[in-house]
């Protein structure tokens, strides 16, 4: 019942109350947390901007930090989605071959651990309000993550989960290409919020901060009524005093 935790680098330097829920929920689920101080970046960033050798460098780095005993969770599907098959591409047929494989089947992002892994589906939370999902193109993609948050969430107290329309579509981030290709990033965000906004929905809920962060920059530069929340952030919201699984 232990768990390796893995908080990716921009939710250690930008959401460390993310990270603190995520060990919340990990906690509530009967689960003992541990977390290696010495871990940094997955290599996604140079991985996805072609910098295979420093890619693998950072990844040989990941490989060392983390056990290949024990699960591994991460509140961020797009990390996860990283090690499963990004790290084929980079440690396949070499020396690290059999202990990335370990770690490749042990490794979950949160809501595909607390449902597949856990067997838990209510945490008690409470938040008041409509929401849509927005399916992360790692969460879907790479992980395989449709059902899980969604079963989540509709266990929260007063969140009226609505479908969103294209949910399963990019929201513009893709890392660098959110930089490259900024006019076309903007409008993709811009689509995903109007979708949203269709359906007069208060929160936009996900898996991974990346995309959050890209549509809440859209909301705030908009100023629109509309407000980005990650999964672990919504599950621990108004707790209630004694949660039953």
């Amino acid at each position: 019942m232990k768990v390796e935790l893995f908080i990716p680098c921009f939710v250690d330097q930008i959401y460390p109350e993310t990270a603190l829920n995520t060990i919340r929920l990990l906690e509530k689920a009967g689960y003992t947390v541990t977390y290696n101080e010495n871990q940094t970046c997955c290599g996604q960033p140079a991985y996805n901007a072609g910098y295979w050798p420093e890619a693998k460098e950072i990844g040989n780095k990941f490989l060392q930090d983390f056990g290949d005993q024990n699960y591994i969770v991460s509140p961020s599907a797009s990390c996860v989605g990283m090690v499963k098959k990004g790290y084929n591409d980079l440690f396949t047929n070499t020396t690290l071959h059999n202990k990335c494989r370990n770690i490749q089947n042990n490794i979950y992002e949160l809501s595909d651990f607390l449902i597949n892994v856990a067997g838990k589906t209510y945490f008690g939370a409470e938040l008041e309000g409509r929401a849509v999902y927005h399916d992360s193109c790692s969460a879907l993609r790479e992980c395989k993550i449709k059902d899980e948050p969604r079963m989540l969430l509709e266990k929260v107290h007063g969140l009226e989960l609505v479908e969103l329309k294209d949910s399963d579509m990019c929201c513009g981030f893709g890392g660098t290409f959110a930089v490259k290709f900024d006019s076309i990033s903007s409008a993709m965000a811009q689509q995903k919020v109007n979708h949203a906004m269709d359906v007069q929905a208060d929160f936009i809920i996900s898996t991974d901060l990346s995309c959050l962060l890209h549509l809440q920059g859209y909301i705030d530069q908009q100023k629109l009524p509309i407000k980005c929340m990650h999964i672990a952030d919504v599950l621990t919201h108004g707790w209630l005093e004694t949660p039953e699984f």
